[in-house]
């Protein structure tokens, strides 16, 4: 393995910014390691060789001509194929949109591409971002570098899984209901879903609008933080994007590296430490509160009575949304058409694209909202899930009274055996249990890895207000700060 894939991605920009190695350079290293194990951890659905070469050697050829490049100018990073990207495959790991090459970037990208950075490709995921464990791609399953017999998490599992096997040192991922902060809680990576509206939507393809949150993954604070720099920010073809810069995360993450939290009161959610969680997983938790502590936080327990009902609720809400986003795919104007022989309607057409585009997941939940939103039925389930979201931002907000951040595990367990939980849906969504909450609210969360549990990687998760995102990039690296980063056995 190069040296170059072993480096943080501010350790890389600092090298190609003094002209020690060069954007070409660097990113040659990262396709030979994708090269050298992708065909074992399968993170990415398309490698964009090609394209990462010509964008790095502008990078190269704009910093010869003297030109001021961003802190991440040659750093490679990996695209969850959940965002558009122009002339590149987006297929939202789902064989209705298999070949699918847009004809524009989402903001994300074109923010991705103004600062420099090279894109490797588009990483694996569960099909249109639903599911826990990136087992449900149509694709094939992606493998956690720490036991390729295991899952990395999901639906982001690809971006997570290449960050931990080296093939790319910052990956984009999409969090509706912990899509970034649990993978990178089982693969030993950073996972920071911003602030709702703090980052574009905007060719983002939607699974649940009033959720779907893009943000960083990375291998240390800092790194996710120069990159929700980059990505975050208003973007008015956005309706829903928030009109105000994006908060100092990068020097919250390197106030953070210091060690000292003095001042700072962080509450650790007491619905989310007692039965449910994994004994492995709650002691390096309650290690990390011990850690926390040491640093000069002050923690105390605090309730949120409500977050209970998050996971019914959140069951009601995305699967509703979902299915009134997934009907324009309907082999009408993109992606798959089945059935087109001349002898049959365009509603047997559109049927039989749709049995044959959708995987076993998607189809379950869009029946799921669809008898939520239906006529007798909406206030029942729908409407009575939204007050139940009301109920869960009242409890954060009162939290946010008495502390500055949240604090719980990511996930209940570690990576669990690919095949474990396919069987029994409800199984999977607990995977989420910690992490759908903060959806709900629409607020910051991030995991960082905090310790380990029979050899596999467990993340502690940090919960802030709406648009305090640098509070939890201050915690989360002062814990980083002694916990240090872990690296998976080689491949």
């Amino acid at each position: 393995m190069s040296d170059l894939t072993r480096m943080t991605a501010t350790e890389i920009a600092g090298l190609v910014a003094g002209g020690e190695t060069s954007a070409v350079e660097v990113t040659r290293a990262h396709l030979d390691r994708i090269a050298a194990v992708d065909d074992r951890v399968h993170a990415f659905l398309h490698v964009d060789s090609a394209g990462a070469l010509a964008a790095a050697r502008q990078v190269d050829d704009r910093r010869a001509a003297g030109e001021q490049l961003g802190p991440l100018a040659g750093v490679p990073v990996a695209v969850k194929d959940v965002l558009a990207t122009k002339g590149v495959p987006t297929t939202v790991g789902s064989k209705i949109l298999q070949g699918w090459r847009p004809p524009y970037d989402a903001t994300i990208v074109q923010r991705l591409r103004a600062a420099g950075t090279v894109m490797l490709g588009k990483t694996n995921m569960d099909e249109f971002a639903m599911g826990s464990s990136t087992e449900y791609s149509a694709y094939g399953v992606t493998h956690n570098p720490w036991d390729l017999d295991r899952i990395p998490g999901g639906s982001g599992g690809g971006s997570a899984a290449a960050l931990a096997a080296y093939e790319a040192p910052l990956a984009i991922g999409s969090d509706t209901g912990g899509s970034i902060r649990q993978p990178g809680a089982v693969t030993g990576t950073v996972g920071a879903k911003p602030t709702y509206g703090g980052t574009s939507r905007y060719g983002l393809v939607a699974f649940s609008s009033s959720l779907d949150t893009p943000g960083p993954c990375a291998r240390t604070v800092l790194d996710a933080a120069l990159l929700h720099e980059v990505i975050g920010g208003h973007d008015p073809r956005d309706s829903t994007s928030i009109p105000q810069p994006v908060p100092d995360v990068v020097a919250a993450a390197k106030l953070g590296a210091t060690g000292d939290l003095t001042g700072v009161k962080l509450g650790i959610v007491s619905e989310f430490t007692g039965e449910g969680a994994e004994p492995g997983v709650l002691a390096a938790f309650r290690e990390s509160v011990d850690a926390l502590t040491k640093l000069g936080a002050e923690i105390v327990e605090v309730s949120c009575p409500n977050f209970k009902y998050a996971l019914p609720a959140y069951y009601l809400i995305a699967p509703s949304e979902c299915s009134s986003n997934l009907a324009r795919f309907d082999g009408v104007r993109f992606g798959l058409r089945v059935g087109d022989d001349g002898n049959r309607s365009l509603e047997e057409v559109m049927s039989l694209t749709r049995e044959a585009g959708f995987g076993p997941e998607v189809k379950r939940r869009i029946m799921i909202g669809t008898y939520a939103l239906s006529s007798g039925y909406y206030d029942a389930y729908y409407g009575q899930a939204q007050k139940v979201r009301t109920l869960i931002t009242r409890d954060f907000t009162a939290a946010f009274e008495q502390v500055d951040a949240l604090i719980s595990p990511t996930t209940p367990f570690v990576a669990f055996p690919i095949g474990a939980r396919t069987s029994d849906p409800y199984q999977m969504y607990l995977a989420d249990l910690f992490t759908i909450p903060t959806n709900l609210y629409g607020g910051p969360g991030i995991s960082v890895p905090c310790g380990l549990s029979d050899g596999l990687p467990v993340g502690l998760q940090i919960m802030a207000p709406t648009m305090a995102d640098d509070r939890m990039y201050r915690v989360a690296a002062a814990l980083e700060s002694v916990v240090g980063t872990f690296t998976p056995p080689a491949l």
